[in-house]
């Protein structure tokens, strides 16, 4: 029997999938390939099983890249500050976060953090709180350029006058230099979370239960890689435009806001 959030899958991915039959139809014309697109049919019960399947790992992979995302533009903002100080050993530790992080790839850092942190001080995280970690960690690194370019961007006056009003140098960053630094790096910023929702894919290979992964667990019990693929970049791609969507809204709003 189908239930109500049967109902609303199949309402929902009723266009796209009637969209994918017709072109798969129009491909196979040409190609000879025999599309099975049955198999993501909402008017079966089935189909409205592996499209739920799909869809339920947008959540982990929502939820992986916001709290990665929120974790590494503090970690980049506090790396950038180290980089504008006028203490050498801040401005070393900037230097060599930065070069590390940007340099190793994040599979790499992925795996040895689900792997090395259990042997090196016997610390072993679970699943998601690994792929935060080591997207903030590769996220971070290119944050920090972000924000040192938006703070250096902020005109000597703005400083010099928060200065002459009595400011600390905390209540400058905060007040003064930040506010007018975000809407200047604002897009660089929004294309950094999208960086960060592409590349949560890769934890899959941890075996977090996100878009890539069920879409390589679907595949292995109906076999259809090319659909199941071709559907997986289209909800990638929806993530994506909805992302990028919103930023620019925030944009305009904070543009307006002058």
């Amino acid at each position: 029997m189908v239930g109500r959030e049967e109902i609303t899958v199949a309402k929902w991915w009723l266009p796209l999938a009637a969209a994918l039959v017709a072109s798969s139809a129009a491909a196979s014309d040409g190609g000879g390939y025999n599309w099975g697109w049955y198999i993501f049919n909402p008017l079966q019960d089935k189909g409205v099983s592996n499209l739920q399947f799909l869809i339920g790992g947008i959540w982990a992979t929502l939820l992986v890249s916001l709290c990665a995302i929120g974790l590494s533009v503090v970690l980049g903002a506090a790396i950038a500050m180290a980089g504008l100080s006028r203490r050498k050993y801040l401005n070393r530790v900037n230097r060599v976060y930065v070069e590390l992080f940007r340099s190793v790839p994040l599979l790499v850092l992925l795996l040895w953090v689900f792997y090395g942190l259990p042997v090196i001080i016997g610390l072993q995280l679970s699943v998601f709180a690994t792929g935060v970690l080591s997207l903030a960690l590769s996220d971070s690194a290119f944050e920090a350029e972000v924000f040192r370019a938006g703070i250096q961007s902020v005109p000597k006056g703005q400083i010099e006058a928060a200065k002459s009003l009595g400011l600390s140098w905390a209540q400058q960053m905060r007040l003064v230099v930040l506010p007018q630094a975000i809407k200047v790096i604002l897009p660089a910023l929004g294309n950094q979370f999208v960086y960060v929702l592409k590349m949560s894919s890769l934890v899959s290979v941890i075996g977090l239960q996100e878009l890539t992964r069920r879409a390589n667990e679907l595949n292995v019990s109906e076999y259809r890689p090319l659909e199941i693929y071709t559907l997986l970049v289209v909800e990638y791609l929806l993530l994506i435009l909805v992302v990028s969507y919103l930023v620019r809204r925030l944009e305009r709003r904070l543009s307006t806001a002058n």
